[in-house]
């Protein structure tokens, strides 16, 4: 193998066309997880009000158009402890959590 050298200006091109195609891969990825219902998309309302400081629990469930009674029903939690979960009054746990995750098709790393 030799040697080749190029000028500043088509390294900084190339590094730049590279940096580009990463970019569109990763653009790429995300579009087949959504497309595959892998992930979905978070109105920007709903991001500022995780932000804020809001349960991302209530914010899920009121995403999915879920009442806290629905979200019992599916999840087999009560609806009191749904309440204080989403007032920040209690935290669930684990098990609590992953039950409440499964019923809004959610990894349980988007409500903790």
């Amino acid at each position: 193998m030799g040697t080749v050298t190029i000028d500043r200006a088509e390294y900084d091109r190339l590094i730049e066309a590279a940096a580009e195609l990463e970019d569109l891969r990763a653009y790429d990825r995300a579009i087949a997880r959504l497309e595959a219902g892998e992930d979905d998309l978070i109105p920007a309302e709903y991001v500022a009000r995780i932000l804020a400081g809001e349960h991302p629990l209530r914010i899920y469930r009121e995403l999915r158009s879920y009442t806290q009674q629905q979200l019992a029903d599916a999840s087999g939690v009560n609806r009191v402890q749904i309440a204080d979960i989403e007032g920040r009054r209690k935290n669930g746990s684990i098990e609590t959590m992953k039950r409440l995750a499964a019923a809004l098709n959610l990894a349980i790393d988007d409500l903790v």
